[in-house]
């Protein structure tokens, strides 16, 4: 078992502070890589996942996006720190938790993508005007955020 499924062995489903990371990985197309997960069921988002004992947070979003995609990003840059009463979450199991989650991007990624089945039913690149309607609501506050970013810097 994790760091995660140990803690909820001991206090069930009470609300519990985790801190996680996720990447907007940046194709040369200006797409971004989504992922298609299973829980929530054939929602949308993007790659990364929660903090395991003594990882920094860039480890978290390396670790999660090569377990989730077989993809090696690199070059990481800091999106913003996303925290507070609107990061909460009651997952399908019961479990609540609330997130504070490090956000990155790269443009700078190699491997060949294949899908972890136990935790996505695909990837795609998807264009950042084309955002599927079934999405976790604070990856596309996340995605508009980088947009914006992006459009000041041209």
């Amino acid at each position: 078992m994790g760091y995660v499924e140990d803690l909820r062995a001991i206090v069930g489903n009470r609300p519990l502070i985790f801190v996680g990371s996720v990447v907007i990985v940046v194709d040369d197309r200006d797409r971004v890589l989504l992922q298609q997960r299973r829980s929530p069921h054939g929602v949308w988002g993007l790659p990364g996942g929660l903090m395991e004992l003594g990882e920094s947070t860039e480890e978290v979003a390396k670790r999660e996006v090569y377990e989730e995609s077989g993809l090696i990003v690199d070059d990481l840059k800091l999106l913003n720190v996303y925290s507070g009463k609107d990061q909460f979450i009651r997952a399908e199991n019961g479990d609540e938790f609330y997130v504070v989650t490090t956000a990155y991007f790269t443009r700078s990624f190699s491997g060949d993508m294949k899908v972890d089945p136990d935790e996505s039913l695909q990837f795609q690149f998807i264009s950042a005007d084309k955002l599927p309607d079934q999405m976790i609501g604070s990856h596309r506050t996340m995605l508009k955020e980088y947009i914006i970013n992006q459009n000041r810097k041209n």
